[in-house]
């Protein structure tokens, strides 16, 4: 890769390294150069510009991310489109992320160009929140560095989110003549509330003397009524093998395969097991919602992820928990995890097609009415979509019959496209992230193009508001955050809402595409026999 200040006479097809200004306007960086571009800045009196030219052994960093995010999550992930060389990994389930922690630095050690980083290894992810990105630091990556990454991956993933199961815990508690209800009370809230937030149930609850014998009676009946795992949680403290809650493991027929473990709070958990059935030795810390030691064993039991001796003996890297003077509250003021956003299409189909004589969007194209091409492709790429409907709103109502999508009847389509704009915003629901206004008539723009403007989104770096672009020209659909919602329900008239693009000029990014389809609408009849040609 050549990279540095090039004359213009070199540049074409170089990618911008820094944003340039011409007389039109502004070319932002990471812009491919094209002849015509090199014609406007010629023109401008640009002589040279910052940019970065690849060579046959380089891959683009769209490319390469998009290979190293495709072959690096597995079961429990979901690859985002690439953007400027990122390529985010999501958790399609609420679950436990395993990492192969000394494949990742494998990967990581190869070459500058290429990096790789992940949630901490067994960290509990929520559906949607991001558990690794794949980032290209230059352009480009060279060939064999690409090659050999892909050759540490082979066929074996780095991340994948183990989901938690819907267990059906039991749970034993003992007590001492000495022992408050109070206790044993706030033992079972305890329990039940990290048993539900690991998706599992409380099923079964015994209170027992702190005996050998009633436990192993409560531990053999738990078993019976097929509870999976078994939860034992002591009225005193297990400090031995020969301590009561081990033994009575030993006597229901179960085995102790680890007493203690080096975190803190949490040392003195027990694990053991009644032929596959984890039965754990609940530490007395566990009574506090705070973290413990016992948390990370019980996540990876829910998640159905095999403990072994060694795993609880290796925790105890990171394994000081405890909120002392000189490391005051760590999880305090913990930063939300970064997810992936929530995305709505609104078709707007209400159009009056006045130029056309009929209603365009019930027109055939490749074998599919226009309107149900268009949503079908909305559908593959957003989370839900809403269908805008006015003039024939039965007929395009017959056409999506079978479609997963939200029907909204805008009465005052006459009036203008912001009309229908204003009521698809406000049919969206609360949770909503980013709406993809799509128009009804571009029945050829595919769900790629519209996860790359997904991909593109980013309001903390100001790209919230995301333009697909094609040699230059921009098209539809397009991409807004959230916080556009209101101004675009306070537009009036037939106006879009490409209205807006000056005065929120700072918050557009360009996204380039790789065909026209996101500049072909159906305005006529001469642009609607073009796309039927495709």
């Amino acid at each position: 890769m050549i990279f540095g200040e090039l004359p213009l006479g070199d540049a074409e097809g170089a990618i911008l390294a820094h944003s340039v200004k011409h007389d039109g306007g502004m070319f932002k960086k990471g812009r491919t150069l094209t002849a015509d571009d090199i014609g406007l800045l010629n023109a401008s009196g640009v002589a040279s510009v910052f940019a970065a030219k690849l060579g046959a052994d380089d891959v683009p960093e769209d490319e390469a991310a998009a290979a190293v995010a495709k072959r690096v999550g597995a079961e429990g992930t979901k690859a985002q489109a690439p953007f400027t060389g990122r390529a985010n990994l999501h958790a399609a389930c609420h679950g436990l992320a395993i990492v192969d922690v000394e494949r990742v630095r494998m990967l990581n050690r190869l070459h500058e160009s290429l990096t790789l980083a992940t949630v901490q290894p067994f960290a509990i992810v929520e559906e949607r929140e991001m558990v690794a990105t794949v980032k290209v630091i230059p352009f480009a990556v060279p060939r064999d560095v690409l090659e050999k990454a892909l050759a540490i991956i082979g066929s074996e993933p780095l991340v994948r989110v183990a989901a938690f199961r819907d267990k059906r815990v039991g749970l034993v508690i003992t007590r001492l003549p000495q022992t408050k209800p109070s206790i044993i009370a706030k033992s079972e809230e305890a329990m039940r509330e990290r048993i539900s937030a690991l998706g599992g149930t409380l099923a079964s609850v015994r209170v027992v003397d702190h005996d050998i014998t009633q436990v192993t009676a409560a531990i053999t009946e738990m078993n019976v009524l097929a509870c999976d795992p078994i939860l034992v949680f002591g009225a005193s403290a297990i400090t031995d093998r020969g301590d009561v809650i081990p033994m009575a493991v030993t006597k229901a027929g179960g085995r102790v395969l680890h007493l203690g473990m080096p975190v803190d709070p949490g040392n003195l958990m027990m694990f053991g097991a009644l032929g596959e059935v984890p039965v754990i030795g609940v530490p007395s810390c566990a009574r506090s919602p705070k973290l413990n030691g016992f948390d990370w064993v019980l996540a990876r039991v829910m998640a159905e992820v095999k403990v072994a001796r060694e795993d609880i003996m290796d925790m105890g890297a990171g394994g000081l928990l405890a909120e002392i003077p000189t490391r005051p509250a760590p999880r305090d003021g913990k930063p939300k995890p970064q997810r992936a956003p929530r995305v709505a299409a609104i078709v707007l189909a209400a159009g009056q097609s006045s130029r056309m004589g009929s209603n365009k969007l019930l027109a055939d194209v490749q074998g599919q009415r226009m309107i149900r091409r268009t949503v079908a492709a909305m559908l593959q790429a957003a989370d839900l979509t809403v269908v805008v409907t006015g003039r024939d709103a039965e007929e395009i109502a017959a056409a999506l019959l079978g479609l997963p999508v939200s029907l909204v009847h805008n009465v005052h389509f006459a009036e203008g496209l912001s009309t229908s704009l204003r009521a698809g915003i406000e049919a969206l629901p609360a949770d909503t992230d980013v709406a993809v206004i799509a128009l009804g008539d571009m029945p050829l723009v595919g769900p790629e193009a519209v996860r790359r403007l997904i991909a593109a989104y980013g309001p903390a770096e100001h790209r919230s508001v995301c333009v697909p672009v094609f040699k230059g020209e921009r098209g539809n659909p397009v991409l807004w955050g959230r916080q556009h919602f209101e101004t675009l329900k306070g537009m009036s008239g037939d106006r879009g809402a490409r209205v807006l693009f000056e005065q929120l000029s700072d918050e557009i990014v360009d996204v380039e595409m790789a065909d026209e389809a996101v500049l072909l609408d159906a305005d006529t009849p001469e642009a609607l026999e073009k796309l039927r040609r495709g």
